[in-house]
């Protein structure tokens, strides 16, 4: 049973260092939008300030009610992430990555938040400028691959007893 507790706490350590290490590279080495072409029309490093959510969803919104919840919120969603983690069972390892990898990746931007009001971003996808994609961070990819696993789980899990229930 503690073995879930030492997965959280470990990878939990390992994904912020790495989070926090490459933001603070960022905002140490680079100014406020700058940009460097990584390959050309395609990836940047860009210094980008999101006050928002992903995909900079909320940032225009007014800033007293967004800080307000994203000062509230991580902590919820790490809480709620925390006892669904706790009710996991030994056996099921890769929902137990899952879970931590989004823990680590919301306490990640949320430590942005409490440093700065905003999340830092710099991954920079696009292809010319025909097509952009929101700039993004290590903390970002930590959630995105958690939740993308879970749901990918759910779904093998509703087509498993799908199938019991129609051999049954």
């Amino acid at each position: 049973m503690k073995n879930k507790y030492v997965l959280l706490a470990v990878s939990t350590l390992v994904i912020v260092i790495i989070d926090q290490l490459t933001k603070h590279l960022i905002v140490s080495g680079f100014q406020y939008g700058e940009s460097v072409d990584v390959i050309s029309n395609i990836f940047n490093i860009t210094y980008v300030r999101n006050p928002g959510a992903a995909f900079g969803i909320f940032r225009t919104m007014d800033s007293s009610i967004r800080d307000g919840f994203f000062l509230l919120m991580p902590p919820a969603a790490m809480t709620v992430i925390f006892f669904m983690l706790k009710s996991t069972h030994e056996s099921e390892k890769i929902r137990k990555i899952s879970l931590c990898a989004i823990f680590a990746g919301a306490l990640g931007n949320y430590i942005d938040r409490i440093r700065f009001g905003y999340v830092v971003d710099f991954l920079d996808f696009h292809y010319h400028d025909k097509w952009v994609y929101p700039a993004f961070n290590v903390a970002d990819i930590s959630i995105v691959c958690g939740v993308s696993v879970l749901i990918i789980l759910e779904i093998l899990l509703m087509k498993q007893e799908w199938l019991e229930k129609k051999v049954a």
